[in-house]
């Protein structure tokens, strides 16, 4: 009997979707080493690689645009929608080629983070399409008004041929799917030691004054790394290749390491507002220091999540470039709920997927 070939397609948007969709992944090879695994993404292989410890096929494809944007907070809005029409206008062409490479390929299921029309394309190849989010591209699109309304109409009818959504927390209702199944936290687990880190990156502060700082794939100008020089006791955490040398930062440049790998580590964690992160934050109770970030719907939903379920300050985007980074010193707000978010979304989905392949 051959081994199930599971497609897994990820929206052309950051690292965040990336991220998650391949801690699922990471998963389904861990409960069943046979699985094969098609990964459709624009995301780098470095990425899918770091959460994904197996063989998997990439396949650099993209079928939707996401957000188009200069940084982890400005958007082009514009741009975005000129892109979306093109998507629309060249879908005929889209969903034949890539029907015929899953047919090819014998794909057993499609999971898809979550590009809508990866549903269709599913349908025309006659293959089971499940999808997971927090929020859908309807969800982002509808609040920009009018003139994205025919766009948002067409997502709404690809995300309707979904067969199975499995809905993350810290979520919008995706009501355009006709079949919900809500799921704990997505995210992957540390891989190494607390000294093995330490002694490779010379990190001597204690945690209350070790700060990892992350704003995802596309990160922030012009980060104030000036401000440091107020915190001469403290130590910052960045993945940020623009990071200035300073006696007191540490810039991460091997792709082999990942945030979620030093955030044990950790008194906070500084980021935009965002679920991957906020999520391994929340998995490891790593208190979160959130930026803001208007104009995106996702964005409520998110620093509601924190405010709810995790230790956490909201801070002015002002606060953070032009104040002296103060905000470190304070203490958290603790969470508005006693209740705790399941962490198990990854193994959960895995489980899923292959229990319905059986």
């Amino acid at each position: 009997m051959s081994p199930p070939v599971i497609y897994l397609a990820i929206t052309n948007h950051g690292f965040g979707h990336a991220v998650r969709i391949s801690s699922v992944a990471a998963k389904l090879k861990q409960i069943n080493p046979e699985v094969v695994l098609i990964i459709a993404t624009t995301a780098p292989h470095w990425l899918l690689e770091s959460y994904i410890e197996a063989d998997f096929i990439h396949r650099v494809r993209g079928f939707d645009i996401g957000v188009i944007q200069s940084d982890s907070l400005n958007m082009d809005i514009r741009a975005t929608h000129q892109k979306l029409k093109q998507i629309q206008k060249d879908q005929k062409q889209t969903i034949d080629s890539e029907a015929t490479f899953l047919r090819t390929n014998r794909v057993n299921l499609i999971l898809g983070d979550i590009p809508p029309l990866i549903a269709p394309i599913a349908k025309a190849a006659g293959i089971p399409c499940w999808m997971m989010s927090n929020f859908g591209w309807d969800y982002i699109y509808q609040a920009w008004g009018e003139e994205f309304q025919e766009t948002v109409n067409w997502i709404k009818d690809c995300y309707s041929q979904t067969d199975h959504l499995l809905r993350l927390p810290m979520c919008e209702p995706m009501d355009s799917f006709p079949v919900v199944t809500d799921v704990g936290l997505t995210g992957g687990d540390p891989k190494y030691s607390l000294l093995h880190l330490k002694e490779k990156f010379n990190l001597n502060a204690p945690p209350e004054r070790t700060i990892l700082m992350t704003f995802g794939g596309l990160g922030l100008q012009a980060i104030p790394y000036h401000n440091l020089e107020y915190l001469p006791d403290w130590q910052l955490i960045t993945f940020d290749s623009g990071a200035p040398k300073l006696p007191n930062l540490r810039y991460i440049s091997d792709h082999k390491y990942r945030p979620v790998d030093f955030m044990p580590l950790c008194g906070k964690v500084v980021s935009k507002p965002g679920y991957s992160t906020f999520a391994e934050a929340l998995r490891l109770e790593v208190p979160l220091v959130s930026l803001t970030r208007s104009g995106f719907a996702e964005t409520p939903l998110l620093l509601e999540g924190i405010q709810n379920y995790g230790q956490h300050q909201i801070i002015d985007n002002q606060e953070f470039f032009r104040g002296k980074w103060e905000f470190l010193r304070d203490d958290p707000l603790e969470p508005r709920q006693d209740k705790k978010l399941l962490k198990n979304g990854s193994e959960d989905i895995a489980m899923k997927i292959l229990k319905e392949l059986e």
